[in-house]
């Protein structure tokens, strides 16, 4: 029997599946890419992502070298808490 799709639910496959574009549903997606990424909130972004592996290196360093050390759990605040009903 075959499956109807429905939008609403989550799907899975399997990273060896294939699937097929036409050259129209090829060009609509670069485009769509392009059309994005080279806007200036894009460039920040990626930017950001570029800024980003930079600092977790430089934190993954300082962990490995002793320089940065895990820290305790600061004690909850039970006044801060709230009573949801």
């Amino acid at each position: 029997m075959t499956q109807k799709y429905d939008p609403k639910l989550m799907y899975t496959w399997t990273p060896e599946d294939v699937f097929t574009m036409t050259g129209e549903e090829f060009g609509l997606v670069l485009n769509a890419i392009r059309g994005i990424l080279s806007t200036p909130e894009a460039a920040r972004i990626l930017l950001l992502d570029k800024a980003n592996t930079a600092i977790e290196g430089m934190m993954i360093k300082a962990v490995e070298n002793g320089t940065v050390k895990e820290a305790d759990k600061p004690p909850v605040d039970a006044s801060k808490l709230h009573v949801v009903n």
